[in-house]
């Protein structure tokens, strides 16, 4: 028998609640603390869990190396795009009034779900892609007659 199995019944409870939590911080990060960042690191670290009790190979069939690099690229990409946009549409960087001139408070909330999805994604590929190199790393020094 595992003796792990008690870990990995509750970490299959618990896993999907910490997504749903990274969730939530994500989405309420207007009115409360939380936001693009906070989210990440939490949904990083959900992926994290999951890498140390199923190991590294079921992790890496979950969110495969290039998706983190991918999505690395993706939210610097959706970040900087809403600033370029706000440049065309006649404003400074990151002016989210003008991306809907006729209510700025609607362009202020476009803007900033758009940039905190960008901070998301970012912060939750650099978390996995920093545990995969670390994880996948060989120790040195470490051999069979110490």
């Amino acid at each position: 028998m595992n003796p792990y199995v008690v870990l990995r019944v509750v970490s299959k409870l618990l896993i999907p609640l910490i997504f749903l939590f990274g969730l939530y911080v994500h989405f309420h990060g207007e009115y409360s603390p939380g936001g693009g960042f906070s989210a990440g690191v939490v949904l990083g670290v959900g992926v994290i869990l999951f890498a140390l009790i199923f190991g590294m190979e079921a992790a890496r069939k979950a969110v495969p190396p290039y998706a983190a690099r991918f999505g690395m690229a993706l939210g610097a990409l959706l970040f900087a795009s809403v600033g370029f946009a706000s440049l065309i549409m006649g404003g400074e960087f990151l002016n989210y009034t003008v991306l809907h001139p006729d209510r700025t408070y609607v362009g202020q909330h476009i803007g900033i779900i758009a940039v905190e999805l960008g901070v998301l994604t970012s912060v939750t590929s650099v978390i996995i892609a920093i545990f995969y190199a670390f994880a996948g790393r060989e120790r040195s020094g470490d051999t069979a007659e110490d």
